[in-house]
């Protein structure tokens, strides 16, 4: 059987999936005799996609763990930091630092930029979802749209965002949580019809996975609402995943399902709706009776960062690249606006335009190879981002 076209473990940490020029350098500099330089490597983003004001870091802990052993030390903000890129006078913030001998680490650049880019993009878009659906449930249901090698990223990063739940097995796992899922069309086309399915759904599976009911298969939605209400015991909720063909205006339709389910004593069934949404489209009906959304393109397919790594120091020597700032700096932060701050100094007072001082963000996590501190859990890391957008009003 021939192989894949991913990826293994090892060979991300061997770094056969790495950029070929690093491996060139790393020769070069060994051939060199100069293989002990030591560094201050540091990645910062340059701007926001979209217009974003803000974005989530994230990532960090899958970068903990490609680099853990490796004798070099790493300061970071914290995974889950509602961050900007810039300060007001345009520097860049250091989200990372790396000290070490360059050639311990170099070959690594593409691994953990990628480790950081793509999920911080992910975990962003779930946060501007969460935020456009005022705080209602928000399911991540992308991994459809997405490379299979990838759906533990996907949903974790998703779930760190303000996801309420995931849809795979191995995301599931990740987060420590039992991943969700209704149904797809094609059972109720395999059975025949709706009554067929529903009533073969709440016989066969597990009676902990909640009866949610997706209703527009074969029916007219309000109908099939209903029929799904006699069919399943203790009945959860209907799951709408109208074609826009024939969705004609959304919120009227989930109204008219809300008010049948309503006038026919269903008050305590929930309505999900799913299929194409964004933070757009969820924003203009979260003020309907919808009690929670399905979203997977728009935040699975969501834009990555860009983040860069750039050496500042060389044997504590400030250097830097043309249009790059030298020298180790530290991350600050305004603890009511999210302003960014960069100093020299981990001690330093740096005020906000707001009125505020800011604090220094940054973190130890990696001391000569050795983890500084216990893991946090996914759900840990959420809750901070939830509290975070909470602070500064957004959700």
């Amino acid at each position: 059987m021939e192989k894949l076209f991913i990826a293994d473990e090892k060979d991300v940490r061997k770094g056969y999936t790495m950029d070929v020029y690093f491996e060139r350098t790393k020769k070069i500099l060994e051939s060199c005799g100069l293989s002990d330089t030591e560094v201050c490597a540091e990645i910062t983003g340059s701007s926001l996609p979209r217009g974003w004001k803000w974005a989530v870091f994230c990532g960090l802990e899958e970068v903990i763990r490609l680099t853990e052993g490796l004798p070099i030390s790493i300061s970071a903000v914290p995974e889950g930091t509602v961050f900007r890129t810039r300060t007001a006078d345009s520097v860049r913030v250091p989200l990372v630092n790396i000290f070490g001998a360059y050639t311990d680490f170099g070959v690594m650049e593409t691994a953990i930029l990628g480790m950081l880019c793509q999920p911080s993009g992910i975990a962003t878009s779930a946060a501007r979802t969460k935020i456009a659906a005022k705080n209602k449930t928000v399911l991540a249901f992308g991994n459809r749209r997405m490379h299979p090698a990838i759906s533990g990223v996907l949903d974790r990063s998703s779930y760190i965002g303000g996801c309420d739940g995931v849809s795979s097995r191995i995301g599931g796992d990740i987060i420590g949580q039992e991943p969700i899922g209704t149904v797809p069309h094609a059972l109720m086309l395999l059975m025949g019809s709706n009554d067929a399915a529903f009533k073969a759904f709440d016989r066969v599976i597990e009676k902990d996975v909640p009866r949610i009911m997706l209703i527009d298969t074969f029916s007219d939605e309000r109908t099939a609402a209903l029929e799904a209400c006699r069919s399943v015991n203790d009945l959860k909720g209907v799951r709408l995943d109208t074609p826009g063909s024939r969705r004609g205006n959304y919120k009227e339709l989930i109204n008219e399902v809300r008010w049948e389910l309503d006038m026919n004593g269903h008050r305590d069934v929930d309505i999900i709706v799913s299929g194409g949404l964004d933070e757009v489209s969820i924003a203009e009906i979260v003020d309907t009776s919808v009690s929670g959304f399905g979203v997977g393109t728009s935040i699975s397919n969501s834009p990555t960062l860009d983040f860069s790594m750039d050496l500042v120091e060389k044997d504590r020597r400030q250097i830097s690249k043309r249009g790059k700032f030298g020298g180790r700096k530290y991350a600050y932060r305004c603890p009511r606006c999210f302003e960014m701050g960069v100093s020299l100094r981990p001690d330093d007072t740096i005020s906000c335009g707001c009125g505020c001082s800011m604090e220094m963000v940054e973190r130890e996590i990696l001391r000569n190879g050795k983890r500084v501190g216990k893991e946090r859990t996914p759900s840990e890391i959420r809750e901070s981002v939830l509290e975070q957008l909470r602070t500064v009003g957004e959700l």
